[in-house]
């Protein structure tokens, strides 16, 4: 055997009689808490989130060697989606043509109104946020922060907000994506009692159809959400930068 690991039969023996070392036992003491962490974590913690944990124990170890446990053991964290879909167009409501037609620049006010909804992360959950513009002047008229995603909670109050604001007097298309809230008996049978609204629904997965309502909600690198944290700020919400 000796021969075959190429080691001297002295080296040996005086394995076979050796102790481990105060690091080795360390070691295995660390790799037992960090799996420890990473199960109780249901495998989402990487090693930042671990080496905080194992502080709390009052165990000192930095994050890198945390890191170099974790990659020895093959621990990989499983990283969660942080983004919710807003959209749900898998409904069995009439879906409106794309009358628009991505016509943004109807160049008078109370022509063009257009909607969409988008999420907010804070400390107490998701918060969604509705927004209706009119094309005319590109300004929001209406809006709805609620905690759920239901019609009542969202289009329906930005509608009427907007409807408060700017009452309609002439043809008015309302354009929105196909989701649900949008599509749904309660808010359909709203705008049908305005016989001067005509509806209208981006395509199908076309994001472009609807590019104004959404570009509200982009992240600028230089300014960042400037429309929602002055949402989140007049509701005096925590946010997530």
């Amino acid at each position: 055997m000796c021969s075959v690991l190429k080691v001297s039969r002295g080296g040996f023996y005086k394995w076979t009689v050796s102790r481990p070392s105060k690091r080795s036992i360390e070691n295995q003491k660390l790799e037992a808490e960090v799996l420890q962490a990473f199960e109780n974590s249901k495998k989402i913690y990487g090693s930042p989130r671990i080496t905080l944990e194992l502080h709390k124990k009052d165990i000192k170890i930095s994050r890198p060697r945390v890191a170099r446990i974790m990659q020895k053991a093959e621990l990989r964290s499983i990283v969660r989606k942080k983004f919710k879909i807003t959209t749900d167009s898998s409904h069995k409501f009439p879906v409106p043509e794309n009358v628009l037609d991505r016509d943004f620049k109807p160049g008078v006010l109370g022509a063009v109104w257009v909607s969409d909804i988008t999420y907010i992360r804070t400390k107490k959950g998701w918060l969604y946020l509705t927004t209706v513009i009119d094309l005319g002047d590109r300004k929001i008229i209406g809006w709805a922060l609620s905690m759920t995603m239901k019609a009542i909670d969202t289009v329906i109050p930005a509608f009427k907000m907007a409807q408060a604001r700017r009452p309609i007097t002439g043809e008015l298309i309302f354009h929105s994506d196909r989701g649900v809230q949008y599509a749904c008996n309660e808010f359909s049978c709203l705008l049908e009692k305005n016989p001067f609204i005509i509806r209208s629904m981006s395509r199908k997965g076309n994001c472009w159809d609807n590019a104004v309502a959404e570009s509200f909600f982009k992240v600028r690198p230089a300014k960042g959400r400037i429309g929602l944290l002055h949402a989140v700020k007049c509701c005096n919400l925590p946010f997530y930068r």
